[in-house]
């Protein structure tokens, strides 16, 4: 009856945010704003609606490790499992203004989430730090999105403006929002419930749940997007949607549950050593991967999905008290890690003189 419930509460969560994304974004529409805000903001929020909802739900219900776990989880998800599957699928285009802005201050936010935990717990000023930020963030994209050329806004309104809304197509959206919200709401209660009753029942701590089958289980909203994406040839928002989700996650998901949680969400010295760190790390590697030609190959997929797997068998191994863990994590701290950053500069230093190939053969061709 546990797992029944668990795999009725993900079901319930998920179709809730694809009610909540369908319903919020015709209404924005039906409000005249801009297909731009529409994308930087519903979207994200639809996505990683999941992942705020059971979290703020966890916090209250007194599961604080569930909550924290959840976004560390889930932004490790979103890149070295979700990134890396859609790259494999087909090398990912990134944009250019990912890489000046979005990525750099993912990395920022993520070092933040460490500074702000060392003294053992996001407490409610934390919490409205981080809100603050995705509130600047939602203005800043407001901002950029009236120095968009005509051509994208088109592109955009072609996508998310269907034709001009009727009185009861806006009653019809307003009852997706309610019924999405609702749902998501009675969905994240039993899906929680039921992963602190496994969590107890296998005897592994409620931070190895948060990180493992919850942020999973919240994650499917942004698995589904970036693979179809990928499928469909939309190469851009795979990435997009992956980078614009982690920022929701610290800023929104972690910034609200720290701050309605009364006495702030616990951060556990587990996470402070090691699942923070791989957080960082793996926003870190963003960097120099997409930097790389502008794209994600599907050596680089790999090697992120490659990372997903063996942190997640870490994980498994230290839940069990397994002395194989110690072994495992001997061996990536000085063997993984240095190969992989050896293999991260190869890949940037041949995409930059492929670059530079291509340059110069336009040039002469010019000539």
């Amino acid at each position: 009856m546990t797992i029944l419930m668990l795999v009725v509460g993900l079901v319930v969560l998920t179709v809730g945010a694809e009610l909540l994304v369908r319903g919020a974004s015709a209404l924005a529409v039906a409000m005249k704003i801009s297909p731009l805000v529409i994308g930087l903001t519903v979207v994200a929020f639809g996505t990683s609606a999941p992942e705020l909802v059971v979290s703020v739900q966890s916090g209250l219900s007194g599961q604080g490790e569930i909550a924290v776990g959840n976004v560390i989880g889930s932004n490790i998800i979103n890149i070295l499992f979700i990134l890396g599957i859609s790259a494999i699928i087909t090398p990912l285009v990134v944009n250019q203004q990912l890489v000046r802005f979005e990525i750099p201050l993912l990395i920022a936010l993520s070092v933040g989430v460490y500074l702000i935990g060392m003294d053992g717990v996001y407490g409610r000023v934390d919490g409205l730090l981080l809100f603050a930020g995705l509130l600047i963030y939602t203005v800043w994209g407001i901002l950029q999105s009236r120095r968009e050329n005509l051509q994208i806004e088109l592109e955009y309104a072609q996508e998310l403006v269907g034709k001009p809304q009727t009185p009861a197509q806006i009653i019809v959206n307003v009852l997706l929002l309610g019924g999405g919200l609702g749902m998501m709401i009675f969905g994240s209660k039993w899906f929680a419930a039921a992963a602190v009753e496994i969590a107890r029942a296998m005897g592994v701590s409620e931070l190895v749940i948060g990180l493992t089958i919850v942020a999973l289980g919240t994650s499917l909203p942004e698995v589904a997007t970036s693979i179809v994406a990928a499928l469909k040839g939309e190469r851009d928002i795979a990435v997009g949607n992956v980078i614009g989700s982690n920022l929701f996650n610290i800023m929104c998901v972690l910034g609200v549950s720290s701050a309605v949680t009364p006495g702030g969400l616990p951060v556990p010295p587990e996470a402070m050593h090691v699942d923070i760190p791989v957080m960082i790390l793996a926003a870190i590697a963003c960097l120099p991967i997409c930097l790389a030609g502008h794209q994600i190959s599907r050596s680089e997929g790999g090697l992120l999905l490659a990372g997903y797997i063996t942190y997640n068998t870490w994980l498994v191994l230290s839940a069990k008290q397994s002395p194989y863990a110690d072994q495992l994590g001997w061996y990536l701290l000085r063997a993984g890690v240095p190969l992989a950053v050896l293999f991260l500069i190869v890949n940037f230093v041949r995409s930059g003189r492929s670059s530079s190939s291509v340059g110069d053969n336009a040039s002469n061709n010019e000539d």
